[in-house]
């Protein structure tokens, strides 16, 4: 995908941080910002640590990046922006896969006191336990559990 245009129409400077960031996001969706840091580097080995930080919270606040923080987890980054889609987390691995909005009767959709707000989004967490890891459970059950974006010692 070409983010330059994305930049712009955002407002934003187009800057080799910035694609790269993004390039690093789109390779590798629910990264934590110390993963993102290192895909980053892999192109720019002399960016800043704070530089990548600062370029995580000024998409995110221009709303070409979501973060959003699953428990027990740093907080994630993806680019997938443009819908209402939730996230399910595996509480073993902490794998995060993308959940399609949900349909059909969804009571929790719907609060029972909106508190005068104009309710726009609903972020629905599911937890479990993907498969790889229960057919792995005798293998996965000694093994610490990591959070998404942590890399394996």
């Amino acid at each position: 995908m070409d983010y330059s245009d994305r930049l712009r129409d955002h407002g934003l400077r187009v800057t080799r941080q910035r694609l790269a960031v993004l390039a690093a996001l789109e390779d590798r969706p629910h990264s934590s910002a110390d993963i993102v840091v290192a895909e980053v580097r892999r192109d720019l080995p002399d960016v800043s640590i704070q530089s990548v930080y600062n370029v995580l919270n000024d998409l995110t606040a221009r709303g070409l990046l979501r973060r959003f923080s699953p428990p027990h987890s740093p907080a994630l980054y993806e680019t997938r922006v443009d819908d209402n889609h939730h996230h399910a987390v595996c509480t073993s691995c902490g794998r995060v896969e993308d959940v399609e909005c949900a349909v059909g009767h969804a009571p929790c959709l719907t609060p029972s006191d909106d508190h005068g707000m104009a309710i726009q989004i609903a972020d629905v967490l599911y937890q479990g336990v993907c498969e790889d890891c229960r057919s792995g459970a005798a293998g996965i059950a000694a093994a610490p559990v990591l959070p998404q974006g942590t890399p394996p010692k």
